[in-house]
């Protein structure tokens, strides 16, 4: 995934994804980093961790 300056960025997909593909969308906010569905366009749920555990959760894979 791209990492983009994480001060309100707004919703960005994943480097590895095409256009055409779903894929998951990730906004940083305020210390809180933001994941959602692209395919649901919005309507459907997000999950919200703290900066920390997203950091870790990368250094993971």
């Amino acid at each position: 995934m791209s990492h983009r300056n994480p001060i309100r960025t707004g919703w960005f997909k994943s480097s590895y994804s095409n256009p055409a593909q779903s894929c998951v969308e990730v906004r940083f906010d305020d210390g809180i980093v933001r994941v959602r569905d692209s395919k649901a366009d919005g309507a459907g749920p997000v999950i919200a961790v703290s900066a920390a555990s997203w950091k870790a959760f990368l250094r993971a894979r």
